[in-house]
């Protein structure tokens, strides 16, 4: 059985609790999300991650309402596509994204990044454009939550200067040998909730002789390891699986990495 961290919660700085184990959606595609989903709610999950770009939040909405499971005690992340930089665009975008879940609210609604993914640059007065509708939303009482995600110091710098509500969660890449330190650094001192939208670094940690031996000590996967790491650092990991079997391992984290092996693990940089 999954352990009780999926009962387990961080707090946001408005107060609302976020279960600190997530189950991540990105790369699922939409004919296999409902299944994928609706197993991981079966086995406990209650926080579940997805975005517009994803096109699969049919299949999740999907899930969340047939589950049986009563709305408020499931925990749901949607995101404004990185494309979107304008206040019209961001309140479209949002409307879209509820019509896709057939939901009324959504828990969290995130920046999905601070610039176009194809098209990297200075997006400053776009993001606070952006970042007014988000206001409004998270106002509306329709987005319970609003943060960013991927993005960097400076950009965090820039929503929070005249920011009426600040961030509260930043979804990054972090793993084991990525960890992003200023990013956690400046996200913790500003009490932000930092996520992991890949602790397993999409795969490729599974095949390491280093995480390997001390997964072996304490008999455990590497995924296990993994997701655990990012729990004793304080961030919450969104592991993703479309396999029953894997969904339930990533959940079974009962035991602890001793503080000599979290130094190590810390101390490890992808090659």
């Amino acid at each position: 059985m999954a352990s009780s961290i999926l009962t387990e919660t961080y707090t946001l700085a408005n107060g609302v609790k976020i279960p600190k184990v997530g189950f991540g959606t990105w790369q699922i595609p939409q004919d296999q999300a409902q299944e994928a989903v609706a197993n991981a709610l079966m086995l406990g999950y209650r926080h579940v991650d997805t975005a517009l770009a994803y096109r699969n939040e049919q299949g999740v909405g999907e899930a969340i309402r047939e589950s049986g499971i009563p709305r408020e005690q499931i925990f749901l992340t949607t995101k404004l596509p990185a494309e979107t930089k304008t206040y019209e665009g961001a309140k479209q975008d949002f409307e879209t994204s509820l019509k896709n879940l057939g939901l009324d609210y959504v828990d969290l609604y995130l920046i999905h990044a601070p610039w176009p993914w194809a098209k990297r640059g200075n997006y400053d007065k776009e993001n606070k454009d952006v970042w007014k509708a988000m206001e409004e939303i998270y106002q509306s009482g329709r987005a319970k939550a609003i943060g960013i995600s991927n993005f960097g110091v400076p950009e965090m710098k820039n929503i929070f200067d005249g920011a009426t509500v600040k961030p509260m969660v930043n979804q990054i890449q972090y793993h084991v040998g990525y960890t992003e330190k200023p990013i956690t650094k400046f996200a913790e001192d500003n009490g932000l909730v930092v996520e992991a939208y890949s602790p397993l670094a999409t795969g490729r940690l599974l095949q390491d002789p280093d995480l390997t031996a001390i997964a072996e000590q304490y008999n455990v996967s590497i995924a296990q390891l993994a997701i655990k790491f990012c729990l004793q650092n304080g961030v919450l990991p969104l592991p993703k699986a479309t396999h029953r079997f894997h969904a339930q391992s990533n959940a079974e984290l009962d035991f602890t990495i001793s503080d000599k092996d979290m130094d190590k693990l810390n101390q490890l940089e992808e090659e």
